[in-house]
């Protein structure tokens, strides 16, 4: 059986770095090819990396070649700017990327949403979310896995003091029975589950909400 070749866009946040060293560890992959703005501290037999300017997308389409795109780009209102800046991140450069995997010949899209994404929403966020998810959907890969996780818990020694406080309170209201769904999930379990779903490769459309993300 050939080794798949994954594409990782998205791969210095939290998700992405944890997808990245699972999967220069797993054997069904060959190749990971990630698209960055800068050249990431770490390096591995595996690894591709290519260092793009966003901005101008298209002049990289010859680099996105492979069996697998996973999806996790995304930034804060903060570090964004505006909300126009954040959008463009989050969904413009997210889209225009998917395009080009399927032009390229991409089988499988993963992608990395939030729970509540809903293109109807009154919050900005989860519109814009919402509305990736659905423009997504109509792209005619032969598999498309939308995630969409509740909080993510980073892995452990990366955690700030406030993040473990909101975390521990995040675990306890999540007994509440209608919290449930917001009980914080960690990247790695996040990661896991992707990399599964890419090697079973189940075509057509799945939206994979906290509990299926969870699920062993």
């Amino acid at each position: 059986m050939n080794k798949l070749r994954a594409l990782v866009l998205g791969a210095t946040g939290a998700t992405g770095r944890e997808l990245v060293m699972q999967l220069l560890t797993h054997p069904a992959f060959g190749e990971v090819s990630i698209f960055v703005r800068k050249k990431p501290d770490f390096e591995h037999h595996k690894l591709k990396v290519h260092e793009i300017d966003f901005s101008n997308l298209n002049s990289y389409k010859n680099l996105v070649v492979g069996d697998v795109l996973f999806s996790a780009l995304g930034t804060t209102l903060k570090d964004a700017g505006s909300k126009s800046k954040q959008y463009e991140v989050d969904f413009t450069y997210q889209y225009e990327f998917a395009k080009m995997a399927l032009d390229n010949g991409v089988n499988h899209y993963a992608l990395v949403s939030s729970y509540g994404a809903d293109q109807t929403s009154l919050f900005f966020y989860l519109k814009m979310k919402g509305a990736l998810e659905e423009a997504i959907k109509k792209l005619t890969f032969q598999s498309i896995c939308i995630y969409k996780p509740p909080s993510l818990i980073r892995q452990p020694d990366l955690l700030r003091p406030a993040e473990k406080r909101a975390i521990w309170l995040m675990k306890k209201l999540s007994r509440i029975s209608f919290l449930k769904s917001q009980e914080p999930l960690s990247v790695a379990t996040l990661a896991e589950k992707m990399i599964a779903e890419a090697v079973q490769h189940t075509r057509g459309i799945k939206v994979l909400l906290p509990k299926i993300i969870a699920a062993r």
